[in-house]
């Protein structure tokens, strides 16, 4: 059920979305780093929601500042479980 509840959510995110979110939680972001990390959400999240998490998280490492990763980590940790 929670699957199915964030494919739909994923579904109507939007760039913006990720740039409020990063400015509520004090997470800088730069614009190709929005363009990756949207593009991971909107076309990798299958992939992620079935198993392959750490594969899509070791990809993304080396296409972000640390900091931004490290960020994307600790989201991960708190809300794996949730999945």
């Amino acid at each position: 059920m929670n699957k199915l509840i964030i494919i739909n959510y994923i579904n109507k995110l939007t760039k913006n979305d990720i740039i409020t979110y990063c400015q509520k939680s004090s997470i800088p972001i730069t614009e190709d780093e929005l363009d990756i990390i949207y593009y991971y959400i909107k076309n990798k999240h299958k992939e992620f929601l079935n198993g392959y998490d750490k594969q899509i998280l070791e990809e993304i490492k080396y296409k972000v500042k640390s900091a931004t990763y490290n960020k994307i980590l600790e989201l991960y940790n708190k809300y794996k479980d949730k999945l």
